[in-house]
């Protein structure tokens, strides 16, 4: 469904974007906070309102080819092959940063984190200003990203925040961030950051097109912003098990989580079959299960739901969960 808003709405988040201040705006993928990439105040003021460590980078969203070029300083032709076959899209590209942009954006690393976004009102908003936004997502620290304008609103309810809405967000997952290497023999590599709404099938199958064999691997890097391995993290412990659990495994589950309630308030999250579906709805499960009351949500762990599209709801799932894979053994 396309969300329309009115031009006046946009102007008044240009303008409060041009006085420094920051936004919230919707994009394909969840909901972003926004500020303009030459404003260190404004950069500054996202940080702060989300309680944002200063070594986490941030995505800096373009809304065409030319500006993701003037934040560069390289941009190899594979890259360029990419953009191309996924923009706009979730897809985020990591390149060798311009001097022009600012270290509170890349956390002082020599790269810059870009990605050309797939949501008409993001994209109209960037031209309006003129200059790219860096655009985290609007959300505290460490916790559960929105996908709603509902959601940033919960988030952030004492902030003067403006929030554009664009409805919910169609892929509801971050975008996928990649960054590019070469092997010792010379060929050129992918390598998967952050997995996300571009699927490493998806990368492969495109990659068959291009002139020469890139290899495609997943890696662990401090270029991608939620890189930590505790992130998205709802308001109740979340855990993760192999099986159905028993009330007798989910109250061995509270105490070593130092749980303590009577009575337990177990809530199990469920996930459509379809891979998009689950991606779409994860986040606003996870943050109705806490609304309605839980005091614990559990998910049970299918073999089947790997690969593709699974791998980023798994990623999310397990950097979100508060007991580790090592206690998950033994049940």
């Amino acid at each position: 469904m396309a969300y329309v808003i009115d031009s006046a709405e946009l102007m008044r988040a240009r303008d409060l974007l041009i006085k420094g201040d920051v936004v919230s705006i919707p994009t394909e993928t969840v909901y972003g906070l926004a500020a303009a990439i030459d404003s260190e105040i404004a950069l500054k003021k996202v940080f702060s309102l989300k309680e944002r460590p200063f070594f986490d980078p941030l995505i800096v969203h373009v809304a065409s080819f030319e500006q993701a070029r003037e934040v560069t300083r390289e941009f190899p032709p594979v890259a360029d092959f990419l953009a191309r076959w996924f923009w706009p899209g979730p897809l985020t590209l990591v390149l060798p940063k311009a001097a022009s942009v600012s270290s509170l954006i890349t956390s002082g690393l020599d790269t810059v984190a870009i990605r050309f976004p797939d949501h008409r009102l993001a994209i109209d908003l960037i031209n309006l200003l003129g200059t790219p936004l860096a655009a985290p997502s609007a959300n505290r620290f460490g916790r559960t990203s929105p996908s709603t304008a509902a959601h940033v609103r919960a988030e952030f309810p004492d902030a003067n925040l403006l929030i554009v809405d664009g409805g919910p967000c169609q892929v509801g997952l971050e975008s996928t961030v990649i960054a590019f290497a070469q092997t010792i023999e010379g060929h050129d590599q992918i390598r998967i950051l952050r997995p996300g709404g571009v699927t490493a099938e998806q990368l492969e199958n495109a990659l068959e097109r291009w002139s020469h064999a890139v290899t495609v691997v997943r890696a662990e890097s401090n270029e991608s912003p939620g890189h930590l391995k505790h992130h998205y993290m709802p308001d109740v412990p979340l855990v993760i098990i192999k099986a159905l659990p028993t009330e007798g495994d989910l109250r061995a589950i509270a105490q070593d989580l130092k749980l303590v309630k009577v009575p337990l308030r177990p809530m199990e999250l469920k996930f459509d079959e379809d891979a998009s579906h689950a991606a779409r709805t994860l986040y606003s499960g996870l943050r109705g299960a806490s609304e309605a009351g839980a005091d614990l949500i559990f998910v049970i762990e299918k073999p089947e739901r790997t690969g593709g599209l699974w791998s980023a709801v798994w990623d999310r799932l397990t950097r979100a969960a508060s007991w580790t894979p090592q206690d998950r053994s033994r049940l």
